[in-house]
């Protein structure tokens, strides 16, 4: 009886919105084209590129970001070839979700590529960063898993179509997990939040804790050990100690709280002086490496003489400074969160080059000009401070437990889960506060939201599919 609601859902839903959607979605890459080709060539981005032309590699920017670069750059040499693969990526998430949405809610399903177009989401899609890959990326992995999942959770077909069913099913998990390890190996801080959306590329039916807690440690694991493996074993990159950025980050800000030089390093009165007033910067670590008037950290801790960056002396000194002052460490954690989650003045989008056609076609544009107007607007506004979509996706995830044994409930809770937990580890790990390191709790958020009332949209079918279900939605 399921199965034949379920098919007869499919069979009925109008083609009208399939071609909607479709249109709608045409029309979203053909604008996103039209006003940010060939993308903005940020300064990471730049690094990245310069690492694939020469063929070298280190594991400070992601080196899959620069040979996927190497291979997509034929078609269109420089910034435009990544551009248009981040953007693509983009629109085909957003329409898949919206084709899924629409088994459930023809009308619900025309808001996700409106939804697409939000300021926060659509215009960083102008700039070239590997957050912004990485966030397409995860988006298609979560997207091709929800079009591929059922109307109603686990549906008893016949012998011979259970077969082909689970074939079918393990052949998109199995994509699904591809791109989810491509994207730990883009932003290898996304490892902590990879679990949860495994969880559901593997049991997108319903969202089970119990099941989702168990493999949680294991895929955490198996994570670290694919970008152990990846990156210097199979690729063997230079190490060039990113982990270190935490530490020098760590040192200054316990410096700053503790009033006391905690780096192992004798400073001179001056530098002293420094250290505990105005280099502390809770907005990024770059005050203690490329700004003045405090380059004299990493200066000194690179000394040819005497390197102290990326060796144990490093690592033991932030060891003694955060086990002997945990309340200054809290202290100075707690302050860099915060400037990330809700200071207006951090960056939004790059635009040094902006205005400056030598440097970047963009600025030739009309178009950008006026979606740069637009940003400035709105830059300030809640829309483009990170500890908005952390609240919003962190609501999602409430919202959608009672319907958490539908496919789209399980959708919901995977993406915005994942997404709570990404930007929860910039509490300990994070050495910036640029907004673009929430970009997938934004991305997230958006499709995640119109999934959870598709999911209360399931949970009506189903109880109305199998009277003698309680109605709870529950029982994960």
């Amino acid at each position: 009886m399921v199965q034949g609601l379920s098919d007869a859902s499919d069979m009925n839903k109008p083609v009208s919105s399939t071609l909607l959607i479709a249109a709608m979605v045409a029309a979203g890459l053909a604008l996103t084209v039209l006003a940010f080709y060939p993308g903005y060539l940020t300064n990471d981005a730049t690094y990245v590129y310069q690492f694939m032309q020469e063929w070298r590699f280190g594991d400070w920017q992601s080196p899959l970001m620069s040979m996927l670069w190497w291979v997509i750059d034929p078609i269109a040499p420089g910034p435009g070839s990544m551009f248009l693969l981040i953007a693509t990526l983009y629109w085909l998430g957003f329409g898949l979700v919206a084709l899924a949405v629409a088994r459930r809610s023809g009308m619900l399903a025309l808001v996700v590529p409106v939804l697409a177009l939000v300021p926060p989401a659509f215009m960083l899609l102008g700039m070239i960063w590997r957050d912004v890959l990485f966030a397409a990326v995860w988006l298609l992995a979560a997207a091709i898993v929800y079009a591929s999942a059922g109307l109603l959770p686990d549906p008893p077909p016949l012998t011979g179509e259970r077969r082909v069913g689970a074939a079918r099913r393990a052949a998109v998990a199995a994509a699904a997990l591809a791109l989810i390890g491509f994207g730990i190996l883009l932003r290898p801080t996304a490892i902590v939040a990879a679990p949860l959306l495994a969880a559901y590329a593997t049991w997108p039916q319903r969202f089970d804790w119990k099941r989702s807690a168990i493999l949680f440690l294991p895929a955490l694991a198996l994570g670290y050990a694919l970008l152990h493996v990846v990156y210097y074993v199979v690729l063997d990159v230079k190490r060039e100690h990113p982990l270190h950025s935490l530490f020098v980050f760590d040192l200054g800000g316990i410096t700053h709280f503790t009033g006391e030089n905690q780096f192992p390093v004798a400073w001179n009165a001056e530098e002293t002086a420094l250290l505990l007033t105005r280099c502390y910067n809770p907005d990024r670590w770059d005050s203690y490496w490329t700004m003045e008037p405090c380059r004299f950290v990493m200066r000194r801790l690179e000394q040819p003489d005497d390197v102290i960056f990326g060796t144990p002396r490093l690592t033991a000194a932030w060891t003694r400074a955060v086990t002997a002052h945990p309340l200054a460490y809290l202290r100075h954690r707690l302050t860099s969160f915060w400037t990330f989650l809700a200071d207006p003045n951090t960056l939004t989008l790059e635009l040094y080059k902006a205005n400056d056609p030598s440097k970047t076609p963009l600025a030739q544009k009309p178009l950008f000009k006026t979606i740069l107007a637009i940003h400035d607007a709105l830059r300030t506004t809640v829309l483009f401070r990170p500890g908005f979509w952390l609240v919003l996706a962190s609501l999602i995830c409430g919202m959608a437990v009672p319907a958490r044994a539908t496919p789209s409930g399980a959708f919901a809770i995977g993406v915005a889960g994942s997404a709570v937990l990404y930007v929860t580890t910039f509490l300990p790990f994070g050495v910036a506060a640029d907004f673009r390191y929430g970009y997938w709790c934004v991305v997230a958020s958006l499709v995640a939201a119109v999934a959870t009332f598709a999911a209360y949209r399931e949970r009506q079918l189903f109880v109305s599919a199998r009277p003698d279900a309680s109605g709870s939605g529950g029982g994960a």
